[in-house]
């Protein structure tokens, strides 16, 4: 009998956790929707109200973090609002072939939106708690940050493709945030020719195959590992091609799990932008770990100079 109260009173115990996490996903959620619909005026005054409400306990230094955060988070979520907006519009009068036309390119400003503001969230708890511990840290965590969202709001915004070099620049503002967070756990190298910088390459799929080398190779393996980035291009019957690798030497990829969200949208991307030209590979390499490889057509941009 009182095994049976224990076993029951463990279930309880479960349920009433996945009622608490479902809860704060939902607020999380709704928190995020709330945010793409507020006005920047709306949003101005309850910052301010929030600071000066904050101040005569202390506490302007945590609201100032969650106002920045709200801010940066708004921006996606405008963008993501936005996206799936014109995805919706396009979809209703996509008749005539100039209306699938423009559906195409709201599916794909929508695919493009879709990146978790976790990221986000997480860096600036990491900033808060080292602001205590390790200041010198959280000021370098900060600056990385800075960087990181300097490189990826417009791409956010941008219609088309952007260029290789402007992803390695977002990926390296990325990567420099995780090396303050896994510290000696993560290492990186990235070897692409500079002529391969002005290749067009699709906005935030490269920061994607980062991200999830990280999150299901490196993150579950306790001593972490290295994570390198190779770009080539070769000459084929069907014209040139860009490959883009990023490989990590972490826990492996089950080869019988599915895609996660992550690796479906960089498929479909591809699809959408260049049909059968282009392909998304994961291998499994004999000296273990896991490798991404994307492979597409190769066109430069002629005019990009130091621009990339």
């Amino acid at each position: 009998m009182a095994f049976s109260r224990t076993r029951k009173g463990t279930r309880n115990l479960f349920a009433f956790i996945g009622e608490v996490g479902e809860t704060a996903r939902t607020l999380w959620w709704n928190f995020f929707d709330w945010l793409a619909r507020i006005e920047w005026r709306q949003l101005a005054i309850i910052a301010v109200l929030a600071l000066t409400l904050s101040a005569p306990f202390r506490l302007g230094e945590s609201v100032s973090m969650f106002i920045v955060f709200s801010v940066g988070l708004k921006v996606l979520a405008g963008g993501k609002r936005r996206a799936e907006s014109e995805a919706r519009m396009a979809e209703q009068q996509a008749g005539t072939e100039t209306l699938e036309r423009r559906l195409v390119e709201a599916q794909m400003a929508a695919l493009q939106a879709q990146v978790e503001p976790h990221f986000l969230f997480n860096t600036l708890a990491l900033i808060g708690q080292l602001i205590e511990t390790d200041p010198p840290q959280a000021a370098k965590i900060h600056a990385h940050l800075i960087d990181y969202l300097r490189a990826t709001l417009p791409q956010m915004r941008a219609k088309g493709n952007g260029t290789l070099g402007r992803q390695i620049e977002l990926s390296r503002a990325y990567l420099a945030i995780m090396q303050a967070r896994m510290r000696e756990r993560l290492a990186v190298s990235i070897d692409v020719a500079p002529d391969l910088l002005s290749a067009s390459f699709p906005p935030m799929m490269l920061q994607t195959l980062i991200e999830n080398a990280i999150k299901h190779g490196l993150e579950p393996k306790v001593a972490g590992g290295r994570i390198d980035i190779r770009a080539s291009a070769s000459s084929t019957a069907a014209g040139n091609v860009l490959q883009l690798e990023v490989q990590d030497d972490g826990v492996g990829f089950d080869v019988h799990a599915g895609d996660g969200l992550g690796l479906t949208n960089i498929r479909e991307r591809l699809r959408l932008l260049y049909g059968s030209r282009a392909q998304l590979i994961i291998e499994a390499p004999l000296d273990g770990g896991a490798r991404a490889i994307v492979r597409m057509p190769f066109a430069p941009d002629i005019f990009a100079g130091s621009k990339l």
